[in-house]
């Protein structure tokens, strides 16, 4: 296992063939006069460069645990990532073992209703967490409304602004943790959209009952919410 941290490394200490600058390699009768970090070497012979970034020769094996002391392992080409392939794949259909993103921040959740007319939110508290890991996606949100104009607003009620489009061709829902200020039955589920909306729905002896303009007042509606779905 070859470890870099402040020490220098010299010729005699390197066997075989060493990847060096500008994806070039260098037996190892070439001489290296320093490495002292990854990111700041000079390498000298019939086939080494001098570079202040070090570029492996393509697809370099590394034996033993890779340790960076500083900085972070930066993928620079988009669906490139870390593969799994070598480890056991479950019994379904395994359609992919390379885990290509990772995001997290924050996204605005908003109030509206499929025609939204002259409805209007007025809002203490509209915030929101997403993380998303591979094609999976969970979004967490805060929904404090200090007053609500239903006005020619129709429709079911919706949650716009969330980060991804949802996967299309399979239903995806969500959970309700907390909810206030409905004339009717209070939301506990929603549903998102492959249209980037989520529709809340109600409790009700049909399943899947819609929370419409009607169900709202003008006094103001809470939902604090999260759901995990796929893109």
């Amino acid at each position: 296992m070859l470890k870099v941290a402040n020490s220098v490394i010299n010729a005699s200490q390197i066997t075989g063939v060493l990847p060096v600058a500008n994806g070039g390699t260098n037996a190892s009768t070439a001489s290296i006069t320093s490495f002292n970090n990854i990111t700041g070497f000079t390498a000298s012979g019939t086939t080494g460069t001098t570079s202040t970034n070090l570029v492996f020769a393509t697809t370099p094996t590394l034996v033993g645990d890779v340790t960076l002391s500083t900085g972070n392992l930066v993928i620079g080409t988009a669906g490139k990532g870390i593969d799994f392939s070598i480890t056991t794949s479950g019994s379904g259909t395994m359609t992919s073992e390379l885990l290509a993103d990772y995001e997290e921040g924050t996204w605005t959740p908003a109030f509206t209703f499929v025609t939204p007319g002259t409805s209007s939110f007025v809002y203490g508290t509209q915030t929101g967490h997403y993380t998303k890991v591979g094609n999976l996606v969970t979004l967490q949100f805060v929904l404090t409304v200090n007053s609500a104009t239903v006005g020619t607003g129709s429709g079911f009620l919706l949650i716009t602004g969330q980060p991804f489009v949802g996967k299309s061709g399979i239903t995806q829902s969500g959970s309700v943790s907390y909810a206030s200020g409905y004339t009717v039955n209070m939301p506990t589920t929603f549903e998102i959209l492959t249209s980037s909306f989520y529709v809340l729905s109600q409790p009700s002896n049909v399943a899947g009952t819609l929370i419409s303009a009607t169900n709202v007042p003008g006094g103001g509606t809470n939902l604090y919410g999260w759901i995990t779905y796929l893109v």
